[in-house]
Protein backbone atom coordinates (compact mmCIF):
# COMPACT_ATOMS: atom_id res chain seq x y z
CA UNK A 1 0.00 0.00 0.00
CA UNK A 2 1.49 3.42 -0.93
CA UNK A 3 1.87 6.31 1.47
CA UNK A 4 -1.45 8.12 1.93
CA UNK A 5 -1.08 11.74 2.97
CA UNK A 6 -2.81 12.35 6.31
CA UNK A 7 -0.76 15.15 7.88
CA UNK A 8 -2.78 17.74 9.78
CA UNK A 9 -2.07 21.31 8.57
CA UNK A 10 -2.61 22.59 12.12
CA UNK A 11 0.08 22.16 14.75
CA UNK A 12 -2.18 23.40 17.57
CA UNK A 13 -5.91 24.04 17.08
CA UNK A 14 -7.46 26.63 19.44
CA UNK A 15 -10.83 27.24 17.76
CA UNK A 16 -12.42 26.48 14.40
CA UNK A 17 -10.68 29.51 12.88
CA UNK A 18 -7.67 30.11 15.15
CA UNK A 19 -4.71 27.74 15.05
CA UNK A 20 -0.95 27.53 14.69
CA UNK A 21 -0.40 26.10 11.23
CA UNK A 22 2.59 24.63 9.47
CA UNK A 23 2.09 27.12 6.64
CA UNK A 24 2.52 30.09 8.95
CA UNK A 25 5.48 28.42 10.65
CA UNK A 26 7.17 28.02 7.26
CA UNK A 27 7.04 31.79 6.71
CA UNK A 28 8.41 32.41 10.19
CA UNK A 29 11.26 29.96 9.53
CA UNK A 30 12.07 31.69 6.24
CA UNK A 31 12.06 35.12 7.91
CA UNK A 32 14.30 34.06 10.81
CA UNK A 33 16.78 32.16 8.62
CA UNK A 34 16.92 35.09 6.22
CA UNK A 35 17.48 37.56 9.05
CA UNK A 36 20.39 35.69 10.63
CA UNK A 37 22.04 34.94 7.29
CA UNK A 38 21.75 38.57 6.19
CA UNK A 39 23.28 39.64 9.52
CA UNK A 40 26.20 37.37 8.72
CA UNK A 41 26.55 38.98 5.30
CA UNK A 42 26.66 42.38 7.03
CA UNK A 43 29.52 41.17 9.22
CA UNK A 44 31.31 39.98 6.08
CA UNK A 45 30.79 43.50 4.65
CA UNK A 46 28.93 42.05 1.69
CA UNK A 47 25.60 43.66 2.55
CA UNK A 48 25.88 47.44 2.79
CA UNK A 49 23.48 47.94 5.71
CA UNK A 50 23.68 48.04 9.47
CA UNK A 51 21.54 45.77 11.64
CA UNK A 52 18.91 48.42 12.35
CA UNK A 53 18.52 49.17 8.64
CA UNK A 54 18.28 45.44 7.95
CA UNK A 55 15.42 45.03 10.42
CA UNK A 56 13.45 47.81 8.75
CA UNK A 57 14.22 46.67 5.21
CA UNK A 58 13.55 42.98 5.82
CA UNK A 59 10.26 43.62 7.62
CA UNK A 60 9.08 45.90 4.81
CA UNK A 61 10.25 43.39 2.23
CA UNK A 62 8.38 40.48 3.84
CA UNK A 63 5.11 42.26 4.62
CA UNK A 64 4.62 44.47 1.56
CA UNK A 65 6.76 42.60 -0.93
CA UNK A 66 6.46 38.88 -0.32
CA UNK A 67 3.11 38.71 1.49
CA UNK A 68 1.13 41.37 -0.38
CA UNK A 69 2.82 40.60 -3.71
CA UNK A 70 2.27 36.89 -3.23
CA UNK A 71 -1.41 37.37 -2.42
CA UNK A 72 -2.01 39.75 -5.31
CA UNK A 73 -0.15 37.44 -7.66
CA UNK A 74 -2.24 34.46 -6.54
CA UNK A 75 -5.49 36.16 -7.49
CA UNK A 76 -4.28 38.08 -10.56
CA UNK A 77 -2.39 35.16 -12.13
CA UNK A 78 -4.58 32.24 -11.04
CA UNK A 79 -8.00 33.53 -9.94
CA UNK A 80 -8.64 36.93 -11.57
CA UNK A 81 -12.41 36.45 -11.60
CA UNK A 82 -12.43 35.95 -7.81
CA UNK A 83 -10.31 39.07 -7.32
CA UNK A 84 -12.68 41.16 -9.44
CA UNK A 85 -15.69 39.90 -7.47
CA UNK A 86 -14.15 40.51 -4.04
CA UNK A 87 -10.76 42.36 -3.98
CA UNK A 88 -10.71 42.27 -0.16
CA UNK A 89 -9.95 38.53 -0.32
CA UNK A 90 -6.33 39.58 -0.77
CA UNK A 91 -6.19 40.44 2.93
CA UNK A 92 -7.73 37.15 4.15
CA UNK A 93 -4.36 35.47 4.43
CA UNK A 94 -5.72 32.78 6.79
CA UNK A 95 -7.64 31.31 3.84
CA UNK A 96 -4.37 30.51 2.05
CA UNK A 97 -3.21 31.20 -1.46
CA UNK A 98 0.19 32.62 -2.43
CA UNK A 99 2.00 32.91 -5.76
CA UNK A 100 5.78 32.82 -5.66
CA UNK A 101 6.06 34.84 -8.89
CA UNK A 102 3.91 37.55 -7.30
CA UNK A 103 6.05 37.50 -4.17
CA UNK A 104 9.23 37.90 -6.23
CA UNK A 105 7.78 40.81 -8.22
CA UNK A 106 6.53 42.45 -5.03
CA UNK A 107 9.90 41.95 -3.35
CA UNK A 108 11.77 43.56 -6.25
CA UNK A 109 9.46 46.60 -6.25
CA UNK A 110 9.82 47.03 -2.47
CA UNK A 111 13.62 46.84 -2.69
CA UNK A 112 13.66 49.45 -5.47
CA UNK A 113 11.49 51.77 -3.35
CA UNK A 114 13.46 51.16 -0.12
CA UNK A 115 16.84 51.62 -1.82
CA UNK A 116 15.81 54.93 -3.34
CA UNK A 117 14.30 56.19 -0.10
CA UNK A 118 17.41 55.35 1.94
CA UNK A 119 19.95 56.06 -0.83
CA UNK A 120 21.29 52.51 -0.94
CA UNK A 121 22.41 50.36 -3.86
CA UNK A 122 19.44 48.40 -5.14
CA UNK A 123 21.68 45.79 -6.75
CA UNK A 124 23.61 45.22 -3.51
CA UNK A 125 20.34 44.72 -1.64
CA UNK A 126 18.97 42.53 -4.39
CA UNK A 127 22.06 40.30 -4.56
CA UNK A 128 22.01 39.57 -0.84
CA UNK A 129 18.27 39.07 -0.62
CA UNK A 130 18.45 36.78 -3.64
CA UNK A 131 20.72 34.49 -1.62
CA UNK A 132 18.21 33.93 1.20
CA UNK A 133 14.89 34.07 -0.69
CA UNK A 134 15.20 30.45 -1.92
CA UNK A 135 15.16 29.27 1.70
CA UNK A 136 11.75 30.86 2.15
CA UNK A 137 10.59 29.25 -1.08
CA UNK A 138 11.88 25.87 0.10
CA UNK A 139 10.09 26.09 3.46
CA UNK A 140 6.93 27.22 1.69
CA UNK A 141 7.00 24.18 -0.61
CA UNK A 142 7.44 21.87 2.36
CA UNK A 143 4.36 23.51 3.88
CA UNK A 144 2.52 22.85 0.60
CA UNK A 145 3.36 19.17 1.02
CA UNK A 146 2.21 19.13 4.64
CA UNK A 147 -1.07 20.76 3.57
CA UNK A 148 -1.48 18.16 0.81
CA UNK A 149 -1.97 20.93 -1.78
CA UNK A 150 -0.44 21.63 -5.20
CA UNK A 151 0.10 17.91 -5.68
CA UNK A 152 1.85 16.26 -8.59
CA UNK A 153 0.73 14.39 -11.68
CA UNK A 154 -0.38 10.77 -11.64
CA UNK A 155 2.58 8.40 -11.55
CA UNK A 156 3.67 4.85 -10.79
CA UNK A 157 7.01 5.64 -9.13
CA UNK A 158 7.78 3.80 -5.90
CA UNK A 159 7.89 7.03 -3.86
CA UNK A 160 4.52 8.28 -5.12
CA UNK A 161 2.02 9.70 -2.62
CA UNK A 162 -1.78 9.57 -2.46
CA UNK A 163 -3.17 13.08 -1.81
CA UNK A 164 -6.77 12.81 -0.55
CA UNK A 165 -7.52 16.49 -1.12
CA UNK A 166 -7.40 15.96 -4.87
CA UNK A 167 -11.14 15.10 -4.83
CA UNK A 168 -13.83 17.64 -3.83
CA UNK A 169 -15.58 15.22 -1.46
CA UNK A 170 -12.64 15.45 0.97
CA UNK A 171 -12.38 19.24 0.84
CA UNK A 172 -14.27 21.66 3.13
CA UNK A 173 -17.99 21.19 2.67
CA UNK A 174 -17.55 17.86 0.88
CA UNK A 175 -19.52 14.75 1.76
CA UNK A 176 -16.40 12.99 3.08
CA UNK A 177 -14.89 15.96 4.93
CA UNK A 178 -15.16 14.20 8.29
CA UNK A 179 -13.30 11.18 6.83
CA UNK A 180 -10.34 13.07 5.39
CA UNK A 181 -7.91 11.50 7.89
CA UNK A 182 -9.61 8.10 8.17
CA UNK A 183 -7.12 5.58 6.78
CA UNK A 184 -9.55 2.73 5.93
CA UNK A 185 -11.78 5.16 3.99
CA UNK A 186 -8.83 6.59 2.08
CA UNK A 187 -7.44 3.12 1.32
CA UNK A 188 -10.83 2.08 -0.05
CA UNK A 189 -10.97 5.18 -2.26
CA UNK A 190 -7.49 4.41 -3.59
CA UNK A 191 -8.28 0.72 -4.20
CA UNK A 192 -11.46 1.71 -6.08
CA UNK A 193 -9.59 4.08 -8.37
CA UNK A 194 -11.01 7.30 -6.92
CA UNK A 195 -7.65 8.44 -5.55
CA UNK A 196 -4.39 8.07 -7.47
CA UNK A 197 -0.68 7.75 -6.80
CA UNK A 198 0.95 11.08 -7.58
CA UNK A 199 4.38 12.71 -7.68
CA UNK A 200 5.24 14.55 -4.44
CA UNK A 201 6.06 17.54 -6.63
CA UNK A 202 6.10 19.88 -3.63
CA UNK A 203 9.22 18.05 -2.39
CA UNK A 204 10.84 18.28 -5.82
CA UNK A 205 10.16 22.01 -5.89
CA UNK A 206 11.40 22.52 -2.32
CA UNK A 207 14.68 20.87 -3.28
CA UNK A 208 15.28 22.50 -6.67
CA UNK A 209 13.65 25.94 -6.36
CA UNK A 210 14.58 26.23 -2.71
CA UNK A 211 17.45 24.48 -0.99
CA UNK A 212 19.67 23.60 -3.96
CA UNK A 213 19.33 27.11 -5.39
CA UNK A 214 20.15 28.55 -1.96
CA UNK A 215 23.29 26.39 -1.72
CA UNK A 216 24.45 27.57 -5.16
CA UNK A 217 23.83 31.24 -4.40
CA UNK A 218 25.46 31.09 -0.96
CA UNK A 219 28.53 29.46 -2.53
CA UNK A 220 28.72 32.14 -5.21
CA UNK A 221 28.23 34.95 -2.66
CA UNK A 222 31.45 33.91 -0.94
CA UNK A 223 33.39 34.08 -4.21
CA UNK A 224 35.05 37.12 -5.87
CA UNK A 225 32.92 36.58 -9.00
CA UNK A 226 29.78 37.88 -7.26
CA UNK A 227 31.63 40.48 -5.19
CA UNK A 228 33.28 42.20 -8.13
CA UNK A 229 30.01 43.36 -9.68
CA UNK A 230 26.69 43.93 -7.99
CA UNK A 231 23.74 42.44 -9.82
CA UNK A 232 25.26 39.14 -10.87
CA UNK A 233 23.68 37.09 -8.11
CA UNK A 234 20.27 38.67 -8.72
CA UNK A 235 20.39 37.47 -12.31
CA UNK A 236 21.57 34.00 -11.28
CA UNK A 237 18.61 33.81 -8.91
CA UNK A 238 16.11 34.86 -11.58
CA UNK A 239 17.49 32.41 -14.14
CA UNK A 240 17.95 29.60 -11.61
CA UNK A 241 14.47 29.90 -10.17
CA UNK A 242 12.85 30.26 -13.60
CA UNK A 243 14.54 27.16 -15.02
CA UNK A 244 13.91 25.11 -11.86
CA UNK A 245 10.26 26.14 -11.76
CA UNK A 246 9.79 25.47 -15.48
CA UNK A 247 11.26 21.96 -15.13
CA UNK A 248 9.43 21.02 -11.93
CA UNK A 249 6.06 22.05 -13.38
CA UNK A 250 6.23 18.95 -15.59
CA UNK A 251 5.79 16.85 -12.41
CA UNK A 252 3.02 19.03 -10.97
CA UNK A 253 -0.67 18.69 -11.77
CA UNK A 254 -1.22 21.37 -14.43
CA UNK A 255 -3.55 24.31 -14.02
CA UNK A 256 -6.94 24.30 -15.67
CA UNK A 257 -5.70 27.15 -17.89
CA UNK A 258 -2.86 26.17 -20.21
CA UNK A 259 -0.90 28.32 -22.64
CA UNK A 260 -0.32 26.92 -26.14
CA UNK A 261 -2.15 23.79 -25.04
CA UNK A 262 0.61 22.48 -22.76
CA UNK A 263 2.34 25.26 -20.81
CA UNK A 264 1.20 25.90 -17.22
CA UNK A 265 0.76 29.37 -15.77
CA UNK A 266 3.89 28.87 -13.66
CA UNK A 267 5.93 27.99 -16.75
CA UNK A 268 4.51 30.92 -18.71
CA UNK A 269 5.40 33.38 -15.93
CA UNK A 270 8.89 31.87 -15.67
CA UNK A 271 9.55 32.89 -19.27
CA UNK A 272 9.16 36.53 -18.21
CA UNK A 273 11.66 35.97 -15.41
CA UNK A 274 14.17 34.68 -17.94
CA UNK A 275 13.51 37.71 -20.13
CA UNK A 276 13.96 39.96 -17.09
CA UNK A 277 17.29 38.31 -16.27
CA UNK A 278 18.51 38.85 -19.83
CA UNK A 279 17.46 42.51 -19.67
CA UNK A 280 19.20 42.88 -16.30
CA UNK A 281 22.39 41.49 -17.82
CA UNK A 282 22.51 44.40 -20.25
CA UNK A 283 21.82 46.86 -17.44
CA UNK A 284 24.76 45.77 -15.27
CA UNK A 285 27.16 44.80 -18.06
CA UNK A 286 28.61 48.24 -18.64
CA UNK A 287 29.59 49.05 -15.06
CA UNK A 288 32.19 47.47 -12.82
CA UNK A 289 30.17 48.31 -9.70
CA UNK A 290 26.48 49.19 -9.83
Amino acid sequence: MPYIHRIHPEIIQFTDTIAIRWYGLSYLAGFLCGYFLLKRLIKQKLLELDVEELQDCLTTFCIFGVMLGGRLGYFIFYHPETFLEDPLQVFRVWEGGMASHGGIIGGILVLIWWARKHKKSFWNLSDNYAVVVPLGIGFGRLANFINGELHGRITDVAWGVVFPLEIPQLNPGGSLWDKRYDLPTLQALYNNGVLYLRHPSQIYQAACEGFLLFALLWFLRQRPWSQQKNGRLSLVFLMGYAFARFAMEFFREPDARLFFGWMSTGQFLSLFMIAGAILGLYVIRGNKRV
